[in-house]
């Protein structure tokens, strides 16, 4: 047996054994979106209303100006907010609980968070959900939770419904449609890079503005991504930005943004993103 063939045989093992280790809803849920192994993976609605930031939200003990007139404008009349707290480590999760609470009562937002509940409990929370929240910390730790419990095809549901989603950093990471220029290290196995893919993106959080130190290794870093990956398109988000689609539209609402696909790279201004827009309507 060649070498190549023999490696080909053993990760298409590794594959279906990850699979088999998932409960069968799993594996029916990941087979119908073809994520096993990952495909096109956008899924859009034109209820769909979808917001991501870079990081690094808040200033002073308080959310930015800039994030809270996005909350505003994201949120609307709503006021309840489902916390999806999974990127943090299990023991920290009711501190970032109370220190998101506090943030978001600023604001007169209600939160609660999704860690409390588990199995069909946490379902029904997410299924009665009039917001969400998805908060930072470890990508691979929040995916790999969201895919053993059944939550990613549920939150992906409820945001094709009409649901405002909500994620920084790791949160925006499992908005696009793979994890693949995550600044994480792969602190768990997952069984598939493709996450709930409401945004048609690949997304890079905390990306340095034009002119700081580590700008130009950012750049080179997701450039070598997509060489390997030339059919994706790669948004990188400041710390404190926003991006948003709504309406079919994306916009930024909120820079530093940056559009990467192929060789090209440009900085977006704020407002709305053509380039980012078009891959909404665009056909599978």
């Amino acid at each position: 047996m060649s070498t190549f063939t023999r490696r080909t045989f053993l990760q298409t093992v590794a594959v279906a054994g990850a699979a088999a280790t998932l409960p069968p809803r799993l594996r029916a849920e990941m087979s119908k979106d073809g994520l096993f192994p990952a495909g096109p993976n956008f899924h859009t609605s034109a209820r769909a209303s979808v917001m991501i930031s870079g990081g690094t939200i808040t200033k002073d003990g308080k959310f930015t100006d800039a994030v809270r007139a996005a909350h505003r404008l994201h949120y609307g009349a709503r006021k309840k907010i489902l916390l999806v707290l999974h990127a943090t480590e299990p023991d920290k999760r009711d501190a970032d609980e109370q220190k998101l609470k506090l943030l978001f009562a600023d604001d007169q937002y209600e939160t609660e968070s999704l860690h409390h509940w588990t199995g069909d409990e946490a379902l029904k929370k997410i299924a009665g959900a009039e917001a969400f929240f998805v908060g930072g910390g470890e990508t691979f730790l929040l995916l790999r939770t969201l895919i053993e419990t059944g939550q990613l095809g549920a939150i992906r549901e409820r945001v094709l419904a009409g649901v405002p989603y909500n994620g920084s950093s790791a949160g925006s990471n499992v908005a696009g449609t793979v994890i693949g220029c995550t600044n994480d290290f792969p602190v768990v196995d997952v069984p598939t890079r493709a996450s709930i893919g409401v945004l048609p993106v690949v997304i890079n959080p905390h990306h340095p503005p034009v002119g700081a130190p580590d700008y130009a290794e950012r750049e080179r870093k997701i450039k070598a991504y997509l060489r390997l990956n030339p059919a994706e398109t790669v948004l990188g988000i400041g710390n404190g930005a926003v991006a948003r689609l709504h309406e079919g539209k994306i916009t930024i609402e909120h820079g530093p943004a940056f559009y990467y696909h192929g060789a090209e790279q440009t900085a977006l201004p704020e407002g709305l993103c053509a380039e980012l827009t078009a891959l909404v309507t665009a056909p599978a």
